[in-house]
Protein backbone atom coordinates (compact mmCIF):
# COMPACT_ATOMS: atom_id res chain seq x y z
CA UNK A 1 0.00 0.00 0.00
CA UNK A 2 1.19 3.50 -0.89
CA UNK A 3 0.15 7.05 -0.04
CA UNK A 4 -0.92 8.53 -3.42
CA UNK A 5 -1.71 12.22 -4.05
CA UNK A 6 -4.95 12.26 -6.06
CA UNK A 7 -5.31 16.02 -6.64
CA UNK A 8 -2.68 18.58 -5.73
CA UNK A 9 -4.73 21.58 -6.80
CA UNK A 10 -7.48 21.03 -4.23
CA UNK A 11 -7.30 22.94 -0.95
CA UNK A 12 -6.17 20.91 1.06
CA UNK A 13 -4.56 18.39 -1.35
CA UNK A 14 -6.32 15.01 -1.52
CA UNK A 15 -4.32 11.83 -0.84
CA UNK A 16 -5.34 8.18 -0.45
CA UNK A 17 -3.71 5.04 0.82
CA UNK A 18 -4.04 2.62 -2.16
CA UNK A 19 -2.05 0.22 -4.30
CA UNK A 20 -0.09 2.54 -6.64
CA UNK A 21 0.23 0.04 -9.53
CA UNK A 22 -3.54 -0.53 -9.54
CA UNK A 23 -4.08 3.25 -9.46
CA UNK A 24 -1.87 3.68 -12.56
CA UNK A 25 -3.67 0.82 -14.32
CA UNK A 26 -7.09 2.40 -13.64
CA UNK A 27 -5.87 5.78 -14.88
CA UNK A 28 -4.64 4.28 -18.18
CA UNK A 29 -7.93 2.44 -18.58
CA UNK A 30 -9.91 5.69 -18.12
CA UNK A 31 -7.69 7.47 -20.66
CA UNK A 32 -8.31 4.69 -23.20
CA UNK A 33 -12.08 4.94 -22.73
CA UNK A 34 -11.98 8.71 -23.20
CA UNK A 35 -9.90 8.32 -26.39
CA UNK A 36 -12.34 5.75 -27.80
CA UNK A 37 -15.33 8.00 -27.16
CA UNK A 38 -13.64 11.01 -28.75
CA UNK A 39 -14.96 11.90 -32.19
CA UNK A 40 -12.52 11.26 -34.98
CA UNK A 41 -12.74 13.64 -37.91
CA UNK A 42 -12.80 11.96 -41.30
CA UNK A 43 -11.68 13.90 -44.36
CA UNK A 44 -13.07 12.75 -47.72
CA UNK A 45 -11.55 14.00 -50.97
CA UNK A 46 -13.08 14.80 -54.34
CA UNK A 47 -10.89 15.50 -57.36
CA UNK A 48 -11.85 17.68 -60.31
CA UNK A 49 -10.06 18.67 -63.48
CA UNK A 50 -10.07 22.27 -64.71
CA UNK A 51 -12.33 21.30 -67.64
CA UNK A 52 -14.80 19.12 -65.72
CA UNK A 53 -18.11 18.79 -67.60
CA UNK A 54 -21.52 19.56 -66.04
CA UNK A 55 -22.61 15.92 -65.78
CA UNK A 56 -19.37 14.92 -64.06
CA UNK A 57 -19.64 17.93 -61.76
CA UNK A 58 -23.20 16.98 -60.72
CA UNK A 59 -22.14 13.37 -60.09
CA UNK A 60 -19.30 14.47 -57.81
CA UNK A 61 -21.47 17.11 -56.10
CA UNK A 62 -23.94 14.39 -55.07
CA UNK A 63 -21.10 12.40 -53.55
CA UNK A 64 -19.93 15.53 -51.73
CA UNK A 65 -23.45 16.02 -50.32
CA UNK A 66 -23.44 12.44 -49.02
CA UNK A 67 -20.04 12.95 -47.37
CA UNK A 68 -21.25 16.09 -45.58
CA UNK A 69 -24.47 14.37 -44.47
CA UNK A 70 -22.35 11.57 -42.95
CA UNK A 71 -20.52 14.21 -40.91
CA UNK A 72 -17.19 13.98 -42.74
CA UNK A 73 -15.14 16.98 -43.79
CA UNK A 74 -14.76 17.51 -47.51
CA UNK A 75 -11.53 18.36 -49.29
CA UNK A 76 -12.29 19.22 -52.91
CA UNK A 77 -9.44 19.97 -55.25
CA UNK A 78 -8.76 20.72 -58.87
CA UNK A 79 -5.66 18.98 -60.18
CA UNK A 80 -3.82 20.75 -62.98
CA UNK A 81 -1.88 18.42 -65.31
CA UNK A 82 0.87 19.74 -67.53
CA UNK A 83 -0.10 22.98 -69.25
CA UNK A 84 -3.63 23.06 -67.83
CA UNK A 85 -2.20 25.25 -65.04
CA UNK A 86 -3.10 28.09 -67.45
CA UNK A 87 -6.76 27.56 -66.44
CA UNK A 88 -6.37 28.57 -62.77
CA UNK A 89 -9.43 30.80 -63.01
CA UNK A 90 -11.60 27.91 -64.29
CA UNK A 91 -10.51 25.79 -61.33
CA UNK A 92 -11.29 28.53 -58.84
CA UNK A 93 -14.74 29.13 -60.39
CA UNK A 94 -15.46 25.39 -60.20
CA UNK A 95 -14.55 25.18 -56.50
CA UNK A 96 -16.51 28.33 -55.62
CA UNK A 97 -19.52 26.90 -57.50
CA UNK A 98 -19.23 23.71 -55.43
CA UNK A 99 -19.03 25.73 -52.21
CA UNK A 100 -22.12 27.69 -53.20
CA UNK A 101 -24.06 24.51 -54.06
CA UNK A 102 -23.17 22.95 -50.71
CA UNK A 103 -23.63 26.01 -48.50
CA UNK A 104 -26.84 24.62 -46.91
CA UNK A 105 -25.01 21.41 -45.84
CA UNK A 106 -21.57 22.74 -44.94
CA UNK A 107 -19.51 25.82 -44.32
CA UNK A 108 -16.31 26.74 -46.10
CA UNK A 109 -13.26 26.47 -43.84
CA UNK A 110 -10.71 27.72 -46.36
CA UNK A 111 -11.22 29.46 -49.67
CA UNK A 112 -9.59 28.03 -52.83
CA UNK A 113 -5.84 28.31 -52.69
CA UNK A 114 -3.20 26.96 -55.04
CA UNK A 115 -0.67 24.51 -53.57
CA UNK A 116 1.67 23.28 -56.26
CA UNK A 117 -0.50 21.71 -58.99
CA UNK A 118 -3.62 21.53 -56.81
CA UNK A 119 -6.20 24.16 -55.95
CA UNK A 120 -7.83 23.12 -52.66
CA UNK A 121 -10.97 24.07 -50.75
CA UNK A 122 -12.05 22.64 -47.36
CA UNK A 123 -15.72 22.33 -46.38
CA UNK A 124 -16.88 21.23 -42.92
CA UNK A 125 -20.39 19.89 -42.23
CA UNK A 126 -22.87 22.08 -40.38
CA UNK A 127 -24.10 20.76 -37.06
Amino acid sequence: MDLVVITEKADPPVAKVIDYKKFLYDQKKKQKEIAQKAQKTVVKEIRFGPNTDDHDYEFKRKHAENFLKEGSKLKAYVFFKGRSIVFKDKGEILLLRLAQDLEDLGKVESLPKLEGKRMIIMIAPKK
